[in-house]
């Protein structure tokens, strides 16, 4: 397998990765509840993570307040464990499409803003 190498290796992983969150039955309906277009979130996401790991600067946006807001509209139910099953497929994903360093960076920064968009959630509650 190779490594994450351009923006079309990162399309392809992010919509790999949302096909699963949105059939998965644990944190499927916290997703589907607030995207109502997937291409575009798509795009946003494949921005965000060419951003990440190519330091380019595509992605515009706010990913505590969007996941906040996810949390607000199912009546504040997000939980670590949700965060646990959303690595879980992140880290499977990726393992299935690429390896190599941008692939291990994708993971250690997806473990990185796990805990922030956690506490973020949490921190918006009050």
């Amino acid at each position: 397998m190779e490594d994450i190498k351009n923006r079309e290796d990162i399309a392809r992983l992010v919509v790999a990765f949302y096909e699963e969150v949105r059939n998965n039955a644990e944190i499927g309906p916290f997703f589907n509840r607030v995207i109502t277009n997937w291409e575009e979130h798509y795009r946003q996401l494949t921005d965000f993570w060419e951003s990440n790991l190519f330091h380019r600067g595509t992605y515009k946006g706010n990913p505590a307040m969007a996941h906040s807001g996810m949390d607000k509209a199912s009546g504040h139910t997000v939980e670590m464990k949700h965060f646990g099953t959303w690595m879980r497929l992140w880290i499977t994903t990726i393992d299935e499409k690429f390896s190599g360093e941008l692939a291990e960076r994708a993971k250690n920064n997806a473990r990185k803003m796990s805990t922030y968009l956690f506490l973020a959630i949490y921190r918006g509650r009050s």
